[in-house]
């Protein structure tokens, strides 16, 4: 899990940031990017990808990833931007401010998936670079338990649409609330699922 670390340690890189994004499948609530810098990788903390790991397994490492990373930061892009652009954009932009909030600067990124990123820092792409690279799955993590508390937040305000359970994403339950109330403020208006229902939007 930290032989493209490694191997940027080796070309001389010492501040090698990971990065990765939550949010780009749900039919609500904003994209959530995370980049995680740590100086050496934390292999025993058992960090792996987000997706392979329970919201409580979620909830344990975050602390320790906290405490073992040298920086870690957040970007989200909210619905409107990407309903302004599309998805990818949206979620490209967010890892791009994530990693801009860096402190120190990274001299290289680690990328979850195939596109780079639009910043003069030297970066690699990896696909499922979050079940290969530590800092990418420790920023895994990060995104996406904050997207889940984002989500957890709009579940108050907006119940009929039990967020706190789907997080956004088009469950059953999720698009029969849809078809019974109409899409609510956060949800992405283009997007199958819920532009079919558009002329019905209202608040809860």
């Amino acid at each position: 899990m930290d032989a493209y670390e490694q191997d940027a340690f080796k070309k001389g890189c010492r501040h090698i940031a990971g990065v990765d994004e939550a949010g780009r499948g749900p039919l609500a609530g904003p994209v959530v990017a995370a980049a995680v810098i740590f100086s050496t990788p934390p292999l025993h903390l058992g960090i792996r990808d987000s997706k392979t790991l329970s919201p409580l397994q979620r909830n344990a490492l975050l602390p320790d990833i906290y405490r073992e990373a040298l920086a870690v930061a957040i970007g989200v892009v909210w619905m409107d931007e990407i309903e302004a652009t599309n998805i990818l954009a949206a979620s490209l932009k967010a890892m791009t401010h994530a990693v801009k909030k860096l402190n120190p600067s990274p001299d290289f990124i680690l990328i979850d998936g195939q596109f780079p990123l639009d910043i003069s820092i030297p970066q690699l792409p990896v696909i499922k670079g979050d079940s290969k690279s530590v800092s990418i799955a420790a920023a895994s993590i990060v995104a996406k338990t904050v997207r889940d508390s984002i989500m957890d937040a709009y579940h108050v305000i907006f119940p009929s649409y039990d967020f706190i359970k789907n997080k956004g994403y088009g469950t059953a339950k999720h698009l029969e609330a849809i078809k019974s109330f109409g899409p609510c403020p956060i949800h992405r208006k283009t997007f199958k699922g819920v532009k079919e229902y558009i002329s019905d939007i209202r608040k809860d």
